[in-house]
């Protein structure tokens, strides 16, 4: 019996340790599970000052939608678009809204972004900026000047456009790549001649330090938002992603009609002059549109002429980066 039992011992040990190991392995499993569907009840969201996306932040409606679901929401400030397009082919949102060059430029440079809605036109809030004692009076006198805007946002396609409407080249002026931060101190301190940008920048720099719009988007670009999301995060969660639009929407009704108050609400996050947030508001229409032929034709656009211009390595379709989370 004791032979028996010395005989059988070490495969009872085996027994032993492989069903333990099935045990721990199971509840590792069960542990990386329960990681996993915490991460995905987390939706990341990329914005930038003024957009949409940092009002419905504001507003706080989305996390109340999305709470009986049990999902939250991360936001994560970027000061333009190419930025906060690095972090989503690097995974670090899950959805962004950006200008209309950004999207383009990240395409061309492998990722696999794509499309879900498009904003409203805000070209009023765009534009070139011009000190009010700068010899520069119409857009022939940017011929030979330095001029600064953030490579590959709307900015970059704008004074480009521009350019051409004056029957200048972009070689004719000195491009000084710099995000709006950077270009607002070189802009005072006079290191650069103009500067493209968007609202609000370019309504705060209207009312404080002397300058004004030598031209701004009306004629040049219709200067559309996008919003973007990773395809298998939009495959997998449209509905989510419905919602998110939806809300959106919904804040972008109320700034419509609440403007004073979306201006004081704004002002005092961004660190800006209220006056001059009101001024941004109220020289756009928030919302958004979907993605019609019209919208990403002149997005096509836009992508050939980056190509043509060999700014762009190479040449694109986003006709084929459209997604109907819709449906």
């Amino acid at each position: 019996m004791n032979r028996a039992v010395k005989r059988i011992a070490p495969f009872l040990a085996l027994g032993v340790l492989l069903l333990l190991g099935g045990v721990l392995t199971g509840c590792a499993a069960k542990s990386e599970g329960a990681s996993s569907n915490s991460s995905s009840k987390v939706i990341r969201i990329g914005y930038q000052k003024n957009d949409p996306f940092m009002i419905l932040k504001e507003r706080g409606t989305l996390e109340k939608r999305l709470k009986p679901m049990g999902m939250k929401v991360e936001w994560n400030e970027f000061q333009d678009g190419p930025a906060m397009l690095e972090a989503l082919n690097a995974g670090s949102i899950d959805v962004g809204r950006t200008g209309n060059s950004p999207p383009i430029f990240a395409i061309s440079a492998g990722s696999d972004l794509v499309f879900i809605a498009a904003g409203k036109s805000k070209y009023e809030g765009s534009g070139i900026l011009v000190k009010d004692n700068s010899s520069i009076k119409t857009l022939a006198d940017l011929k030979g000047k330095k001029v600064g805007f953030s490579k590959g946002s709307s900015s970059h396609y704008l004074i480009i456009k521009a350019l051409k409407k004056a029957g200048l080249k972009y070689s004719d002026i000195t491009p000084a790549f710099l995000n709006p931060g950077d270009a607002r101190v070189a802009f005072e301190k006079g290191d650069i001649d103009a500067w493209v940008v968007w609202d609000p920048f370019t309504a705060d720099a209207e009312n404080s330090i002397g300058c004004h719009l030598l031209v701004n988007g009306k004629g040049i670009t219709t200067d559309r938002d996008f919003f973007v999301v990773n395809p298998d995060y939009a495959k997998k969660n449209k509905k989510l992603l419905r919602i998110v639009m939806d809300e959106v929407q919904k804040s972008s009704d109320w700034t419509n009609t609440h403007q004073e108050e979306a201006a004081k609400m704004i002002a005092s996050i961004i660190k800006i002059d209220e006056s001059s947030m009101l001024k941004a508001i109220q020289r756009r229409v928030y919302g958004v549109d979907p993605l019609t032929s019209d919208i990403m034709n002149e997005e096509q656009d836009i992508a050939d002429m980056f190509y043509d211009m060999k700014i762009l390595p190479n040449k694109i379709n986003v006709k084929d980066r459209v997604l109907n989370v819709y449906h």
